[in-house]
């Protein structure tokens, strides 16, 4: 497995759930972690949190489907340790419904946070990880990349989308030395769910440090390994044939 010490990691969405998860894990493992999010009340929270348990980390502001939001973030970034040499795309957003019912709104929230911004920040990251001849992509999908539910044509596509683009950024990341993959959750602990009485939250749920140590897992390969592709669920969460 390689020393991640003193890398340089983005974890966008990294102020609460998975992201906050894999940004503790990143620290731990020595990494200098910048975490970016809308919410800065949230962020300035995980910030100090993660400050507490040893970390390097820098905290700014960050709206993925913004493209000056993404520039100046990258921006502070480089002005604080010059490289990224790792970048999860995390932050997302989830609406649904049934499809004669979606608002373009809702779709446009959708599909910019998950895959505007998964595009966004790995254009950003491209440019920094060809200067360096390497990098390591990691886009967070979701097992809706590849079995659908009812009500959710927002979050599905966006999701197919990041998936799809994880593998054109693989192909054309190999000759600069840069891998991308990607992580599908199944149905995860995160605070929306905690705070949601929807029947569909009673499904079996995974804690977000078992997403973490994925994660990891696929962060920590060799440079010249990419661990593609990963899906992780919980044992007894319907996938294979579930609606």
């Amino acid at each position: 497995m390689s020393d991640l010490k003193d890398r340089v990691a983005i974890v966008t969405g990294g102020n609460q759930g998975i992201g906050y998860a894999i940004a503790e894990s990143l620290a731990r493992a020595g990494c200098r972690v910048a975490i970016g999010a809308r919410n800065v009340e949230k962020l300035n929270n995980a910030a100090a949190r993660l400050n507490q348990s040893g970390g390097t980390i820098l905290a700014a502001h960050l709206d993925v489907a913004d493209e000056s939001s993404v520039e100046d973030f990258f921006a502070k970034v480089d002005r604080e340790w010059g490289a990224v040499d790792i970048l999860v795309n995390n932050a997302g957003a989830f609406d649904g419904g049934p499809v004669e019912d979606l608002t373009l709104e809702a779709w446009d929230r959708v599909i910019g946070a998950c895959l505007t911004g998964t595009f966004l920040c790995s254009r950003a990251a491209f440019r920094r990880m060809k200067r360096q001849g390497r990098g390591r992509i990691l886009n967070i999908g979701s097992i809706s990349a590849q079995r659908p539910r009812l009500g959710s044509a927002p979050y599905t596509a966006a999701k197919f989308g990041v998936w799809g683009l994880t593998q054109a950024l693989a192909l054309e990341g190999r000759e600069h030395g840069i891998v991308c993959s990607c992580l599908h959750p199944g149905n995860v602990l995160v605070e929306r769910r905690m705070e949601s009485s929807k029947p569909s939250d009673d499904e079996p749920m995974m804690a977000t440090e078992s997403i973490a140590k994925a994660a990891m897992a696929m962060l920590q390969l060799p440079d010249d390994v990419n661990f593609l592709e990963a899906i992780v669920l919980p044992r007894d969460q319907l996938y294979v044939g579930r609606g």
